[in-house]
């Protein structure tokens, strides 16, 4: 059966030479984008949270990006079931509200993210942005952790020595930050590099938690995962407010929900809400090599970037320490000998997807992306 589908496969190849160009070019966007997305947006948040002048209230950018990635799911479903409302509303209403045991479980990563998006806020306001990216990238050994733990999968020799990899660049950065410390608190002098750095370990925390604990939930249930981020929104949305209430509400009565808004942070706000809904689009294309690859790379275009507009240094211990990590993101994507593996496919799940990912986790990875297109447009499998 499998000699006849590798034949299969090297005729239809035979048949069709360019369809290898085709998926190559593919993959290649695929990355691009992945760097783009990567890199863009830590880049563009610390640079309007550094900017002179009004400051947005980063509460509200949080709920406006729950908004818009609800109302890009509900826009996809109703393409699913071809524009007819009274289908959608239906099977809405039965997911959402007759369903009600099923969505609640969506509760607990729903507060986590809300949690998580707020701390990468606080921690790239803190943080020089290739600091934030390198340091980031424990979210891959907290997923590692929890889903050895939560989920029974087994880690490989090389994907064990590359956590060890990865944990040893992240503390050496950690101690070249540590020298340069003072010299940017005097230049910096409303930033916290320990409060930064408190945020993006919690945040890293709840990343693998709640991507973990949201892959067992995909798994257990035939929703997609456009379904399940309308109803991870609904609940984002609402802690998002009930969270801004709390720590800015005063001020936002009086200053108005835009206050401080500009073209920049708009794009922010784009940036955070369809970058992960781009990226589960994109991983189709994408093994996990490739992702794992894309993340190295942004770590590089970060930092570069980082160096012109944010006049960051960039010394000997750095490089080494951000070294390290880029080598470890990379063995820890690479394919391991049968007999298991932490992801059983290149789009097996969520929690594994790069940052996006992280910045903007559940729709980046281990959904049927054939939801994303009617049902007679074709019946490919999706990532």
């Amino acid at each position: 059966m499998a000699a006849g589908s590798h034949s299969n496969a090297g005729e239809e190849r035979a048949a069709n030479p360019g369809h290898g160009e085709a998926n190559r070019r593919l993959k290649y966007i695929s990355l691009a984008v992945l760097v783009v997305q990567n890199a863009s947006l830590i880049l563009s948040i610390r640079y309007v949270r550094t900017l002179p002048g009004d400051r947005f209230f980063t509460t509200s950018a949080v709920v406006m990006a729950e908004v818009l990635k609800v109302l890009t799911c509900l826009l996809i479903i109703l393409l699913q079931k071809r524009f007819n409302l009274k289908e959608t509303f239906l099977f809405l209403l039965d997911s959402i509200l007759f369903q009600y045991k099923d969505t609640l479980k969506l509760a607990v990563p729903s507060l986590i993210y809300t949690l998580q998006n707020n701390l990468q806020y606080i921690a790239i306001s803190n943080l020089p942005a290739a600091t934030f990216q390198v340091t980031y990238q424990l979210k891959i050994l907290t997923t590692a952790l929890f889903s050895v733990m939560m989920l029974r999968k087994s880690l490989s020799r090389v994907q064990w020595v590359s956590l060890l990899l990865l944990f040893a660049g992240v503390a050496i950065v950690q101690v070249q930050q540590e020298g340069n410390k003072e010299a940017s608190v005097a230049n910096d002098s409303d930033q916290n590099y320990t409060v930064g750095l408190v945020a993006v370990v919690i945040s890293c925390l709840s990343s693998g938690f709640a991507g973990v604990y949201f892959e067992k939930i995909l798994k257990g249930s035939s929703a997609s995962v456009w379904m399940r981020n309308v109803q991870l929104g609904i609940f984002g949305t609402a802690l998002g407010l009930l969270g801004l209430w709390w720590n800015d509400g005063a001020a936002i009565a009086e200053r108005g929900f835009l206050f401080g808004y500009t073209d920049m942070v708009w794009c922010v706000i784009f940036n955070q809400a369809f970058g992960g809904l781009l990226v589960a689009v994109v991983v189709k294309y994408a093994d996990n090599i490739l992702k794992g690859f894309a993340t190295s790379f942004s770590i590089i275009v970060s930092t570069v970037m980082s160096i012109y507009l944010f006049g960051f240094h960039v010394d000997l211990l750095f490089t080494a320490g951000a070294g390290l990590v880029i080598g470890a993101v990379y063995m820890y994507s690479l394919p391991k000998a049968p007999g298991g593996s932490l992801y059983p496919s290149a789009s097996s799940s969520s929690s594994a997807s790069s940052s996006a990912s992280s910045v903007l986790p559940r729709a980046d990875g281990g959904g049927e992306l054939e939801a994303f297109l009617p049902k007679c447009a074709g019946k490919e499998k999706g990532s």
